[in-house]
């Protein structure tokens, strides 16, 4: 295999020559080389690039590889019972909370693919990314949204609704029930409950984001909320995404490896499976919309310190083998300060701002 200085060093001659009069073609064949390797060679000169990027040449071995005992670790680790249904995005963040760093996102992306382990880990299908929205949220309770789902019954055509509310800031789940039956009452009941567990006073500024549902408008929830200090918003007449947050949060629950879609038999069982689903997703779930934390963890407070632990982590990983940044900053594990509701309301200059800081951006992933 010839050297990358003697590749530089036999341009360098033809060129020479050339200068000097002689043909390219007869100056190669001294040299003992085609004339297409030396433009290939010579265009790799001029790009900074010398190295033979020929098919079946040997490459020295990059610095910021990593050994087979670490690419084993990685294996090991996505194998684990508790990362069966995760994906790499949610298995780096989760090891960082316990102090362990052994590969970023992308080399374990390629590690599966390498391996043929590469396939959608989950049953929903990969979310896609939609924007922020006209209410701003700085702090959990400023901004509440809710909705209404579907769960199958014991027999075809019978049906239990879900009655859920979650907060914009840290999408944690502030109240919930199932009934038989949705109306404006059953809301009002709900979301007086809300107000109730998180303490929330007629005097503090809050909305409730929802769509257009009838339960939504009923005259029961509107004076319920008068009463209770909160100012309803609602979705454009047939604008399906207005709240996209909740819908999330139903996506996830149905997709939930344990969800029966053929039904559940009773009120109760309904209830049973809901409640085990909410303690999950608030206090289990690491959320890839407020950078991988659990939505309880936001609601609390407890966010900017666990992300302040996993930047330490990051850079004392750095620190062992700085080869593998290549110079690069780690991962920004600053807290989010806004999250938006209803993008096409923002400024452009703030809409661009989001689209920059994951933290400020509208995710839709729950």
């Amino acid at each position: 295999m010839i050297s990358a200085a003697d590749r530089e060093k036999a341009v360098e001659l033809i060129d020479e020559a050339v200068i000097n009069g002689a043909r390219r073609f007869k100056a190669c064949e001294e040299m003992g080389i085609d004339v297409r390797t030396y433009f290939r060679w010579a265009g790799k000169k001029r790009s900074g690039d010398i190295g033979d990027n020929r098919p079946g040449s040997v490459h020295p071995v990059p610095a910021n590889k990593l050994s087979e005992e670490e690419r084993k670790q990685v294996i090991d680790t996505v194998n684990e019972p508790r990362f069966a249904s995760k994906p790499p995005c949610e298995i780096v963040p989760t090891l960082a909370d316990e102090g362990t760093y052994i590969a970023s996102e992308s080399t374990i992306y390629r590690i599966l693919r390498e391996e043929k382990m590469q396939n959608h880990r989950g049953r929903s299908a990969a979310p896609s990314g939609k924007k922020p929205t006209t209410f701003v949220a700085t702090a959990p309770n400023q901004v509440w949204m809710w909705d209404i789902t579907y769960l199958h019954g014991p027999h075809k055509g019978f049906f239990y609704y879900l009655y859920l509310f979650i907060d914009l800031f840290s999408r944690d789940v502030v109240a919930w029930d199932v009934y038989e039956e949705e109306n404006a009452e059953l809301a009002a009941e709900v979301v007086r409950r809300a107000c109730f567990a998180q303490h929330h006073l007629s005097t503090e500024p809050l909305v409730l984001h929802s769509d257009n549902g009838s339960p939504m408008k009923g005259a029961t929830m509107l004076e319920t909320l008068y009463r209770l200090g909160i100012t309803p918003s609602n979705s454009r007449p047939r604008v399906s995404n207005d709240n996209p947050y909740a819908e999330s949060v139903f996506k996830t629950l149905k997709y939930r490896p344990n969800y029966q879609p053929k039904g559940f038999a009773s009120l109760e069982e309904a209830r049973k499976w809901c409640a085990n689903f909410v303690k999950w997703y608030s206090y289990e779930h690491h959320h890839s919309g407020i950078k991988f934390l659990t939505p309880h963890e936001v609601h609390e407070g407890k966010g900017e310190a666990i992300l302040a632990r996993r930047h330490e982590v990051y850079e004392a990983a750095k620190a062992k083998h700085p080869e593998r940044w290549n110079g690069r900053e780690t991962r920004d594990w600053s807290m989010f300060t806004e999250v938006y509701l209803n993008p096409e309301n923002v400024a452009p200059g703030n809409a661009e701002t989001q689209e920059k800081n994951p933290g400020k951006q509208q995710q839709h992933t729950a």
